[in-house]
């Protein structure tokens, strides 16, 4: 078996369109063509860092503000979550607890998992890893769950003085950490994931390029001759 790489071609990341190697631009998007993108971990580790930063304040900052006559609460994610099992509504908790923690926590894990084996290897099989990869890329978006909700609430329930919602400092944090995470798991080039699982030693720019896939008999009988 061998790569589209050994075999001339090189995709777009854009459009997916595959052109013969050797061409810098897409025909189709206008996007630039690159065979393998070498400083992608370093974007991918600045992206997961800054998210990092920006999911811990996230959880300890109030993420909804209820205001009435009488009183004024706050809610974290969390404890918004215990509140909302406490009244009885345990499934809509469960689901606000797997959408606000469970995948932000394991979007962050998934990702340095796939860029610390890149440089130190894994049991793991390629193939494991990539579908690892398009998971994580896919329900990237919908840790934004919570965002939506007080959006929703903030602009419903506007009742003047009577009663408000509004948003708290951790809506804008928690939205900016979904965001660096959905833009690290996309700065990471998966077409490293077999480059390294071929051979982990090799550098991918010396690979040497079969012919290219469509030649027709006239090429075969020169190269026979």
């Amino acid at each position: 078996m061998i790569s589209a790489r050994e075999a001339g071609l090189i995709a777009c990341r854009q459009c997916a369109r595959v052109w013969p190697r050797g061409r810098e631009t897409c025909g189709r998007c206008g996007a630039r063509l690159h065979s393998r993108d070498h400083h992608s971990l370093q974007r991918v580790w600045a992206w997961w860092a800054v998210g990092i930063m920006c999911y811990i304040p996230a959880n300890l900052e109030p993420m909804l503000v209820t205001r009435t006559l009488v009183s004024t609460q706050q809610n974290t994610i969390v404890g918004g979550a215990i509140e909302i099992a406490e009244h009885g509504d345990i499934p809509i908790a469960a689901i606000v607890l797997f959408a606000s923690v469970m995948i932000p926590v394991s979007k962050f894990l998934a990702i340095a998992y796939l860029a610390t084996t890149l440089r130190r290897g894994t049991i793991q099989s390629a193939h494991g890893r990539t579908t690892l990869y398009e998971v994580v890329d896919f329900i990237g978006r919908w840790s934004m769950i919570d965002v939506f909700v007080v959006a929703i609430l903030s602009s419903l329930v506007q009742l003047s003085v009577v009663a408000s919602i509004r948003p708290g400092p951790a809506a804008l944090t928690f939205a900016l950490s979904v965001i660096f995470t959905m833009l690290s798991a996309q700065s990471f080039d998966s077409r490293l994931i077999w480059d390294d699982a071929r051979d982990p030693d090799a550098d991918p720019d010396t690979t040497s390029s079969a012919a290219p896939a469509d030649l027709g008999p006239d090429s075969a009988k020169g190269r026979s001759a």
